[in-house]
């Protein structure tokens, strides 16, 4: 009998060891932070340490199976990662998977549990970032007076191809030390904090003479990396074609003798809301324009639309439909609640002036009226609403609908390069013609407070 009762046990631990497996791995490496995340049925059990000389970190996973889906993680680690050198894999002990994350450099990392999201199950969330902001490291120096590079070079991150993980480097892990006490375990639901991309710097150029400087307009691509935003019937994810978009207005923008362009991000990560508001007013920009491509519950929905924040409500109930489904964005890409960012509590408040919303407005109109020379309107005026990503005190905001990618036609004109690059240039055209009647004012230093 007890022979008998030992094998029932092993038989059901086994069991419950093979039910816990990844549903998936992804690596999604921004210009300042790596996330890893690890995707999962059930919530994972797991500790964290943090070894030095040479720096790792160590992540421990209780009753996980070590199959194919796990064992892929170190290859989508891409070589010019500028945190992680290599992912190595093992299995430490019976029902432990030890994951040993080789860094590059001193790093600050943020473990957080996601509770199911969107189409996500449960994740484990690892946000690597560096010790030091390297945004506000490079504004410093330039307020200094010092050159961050040379005259019109880019500061977007290079990145390369995938680096797989050999065999003998995935077998040494299991005799990796975790002999420091444990930094984080079973981390409470939580997520990131923004990634700062810096800007293009390019030379000054003399606006007038209170404004020695270029007009600077933040492009902000909706959506990104864990967050897809809205999908079409054919499979068209909303951040690939807002990155598209954003890319060819930026690049309009910057042939402009006066202007210049920067991306709240330029690749496939996840940016929350707030954080995409806190990188604009930390680069002084002039205007903050976020680009999306609608979706609704109708495939016959269709039209372009601007809008803009709202005080007292929004304007519409389709508006007010786009704003919620829009500020769902940090659930599903995973907002670090716990993280305390000092421009934060000042961003998100709810606006108390006025003149803000009003330049918006004037900005929105201007706007609208060029997109509505090159795809029908959804609605003949500037709506608002309380979008979380419009709120910054200080920088006229709006947020343009390209097109609904729910709608068949216009998924295929988002998908159209043509159509990408029209739409571009009537946002620019909108943008100069804000900029003939409402002159930028002159910002001398970080707009911090």
């Amino acid at each position: 009998m007890t022979r008998i009762l030992v094998l029932l046990l092993l038989l059901m631990q086994h069991t419950a060891f093979a039910a816990d497996k990844l549903i998936a791995t992804r690596v999604w490496p921004a210009a300042d932070y790596t996330r890893i995340t690890l995707e999962a049925a059930q919530p994972l059990s797991h500790t964290m340490t943090r070894l030095s000389n040479p720096e790792r970190l160590v992540l421990d996973l209780d009753g996980v199976e070590l199959d194919a889906v796990f064992k892929s993680l170190p290859e989508k680690v891409q070589q010019n990662d500028p945190y992680i050198q290599q992912i190595r894999l093992g299995n430490f002990k019976p029902g432990v998977v030890r994951v040993v994350i080789d860094l590059k450099a001193e790093i600050k990392p943020q473990l957080s549990q996601l509770p199911p999201a969107g189409e996500y199950k449960h994740r484990l969330v690892l946000d690597i970032y560096p010790e030091h902001d390297p945004l506000m490291a490079m504004l410093q120096q330039l307020e200094k007076g010092g050159s961050a590079t040379s005259p019109g070079a880019v500061l977007d991150p290079v990145l390369g191809p995938a680096a797989g993980v050999d065999a003998a480097a995935a077998a040494e892990v299991a005799s990796t030390p975790a002999s420091t006490e444990p930094t984080v375990a079973n981390a409470a639901p939580a997520a990131e904090v923004p990634a700062s991309v810096p800007p293009a710097v390019t030379p000054p150029v003399v606006q007038n003479k209170t404004d020695p400087r270029l007009i600077t307009i933040a492009l902000d691509a909706g959506h990104g990396g864990e967050d897809p935003g809205a999908r079409g019937a054919t499979g068209t994810h909303e951040k690939h074609i807002t990155l598209a978009i954003a890319k060819k207005l930026k690049a309009l923008i910057d042939a402009e003798p006066n202007m210049r362009a920067v991306l709240t991000r330029d690749g496939d990560y996840f940016i929350p809301l707030h954080g995409r508001v806190v990188k604009a007013r930390k680069l002084r920009a002039d205007l903050f324009i976020s680009i999306h491509a609608d979706a609704f519950t109708r495939p016959e929905a269709r039209g372009s639309s601007v809008f803009a924040l709202s005080e007292r409500g929004a304007t519409s109930a389709s508006a007010r439909y786009l704003a919620n489904k829009e500020n769902e964005s940090d659930l599903i890409g995973g907002v670090n609640l716990d993280v305390k960012d000092p421009y934060l509590a000042r961003t998100l408040l709810d606006l108390s002036q006025t003149a803000t919303i009003n330049d918006s407005l004037k900005l929105g109109k201007s706007v609208l009226g060029h997109i509505g020379e090159i795809n029908t309107l959804h609605k003949p005026h500037v709506e608002q609403a309380g979008f979380a990503v419009l709120k910054s005190p200080d920088i006229p905001s709006i947020l343009v609908e390209t097109a609904f990618i729910s709608n068949p036609e216009e998924e295929r004109k988002l998908n159209d390069a043509a159509y990408q690059q029209r739409m571009a240039a009537s946002i620019l055209s909108g943008i100069k013609k804000y900029f003939a009647s409402n002159p930028p004012l002159a910002r001398t230093r970080v707009a911090s407070e």
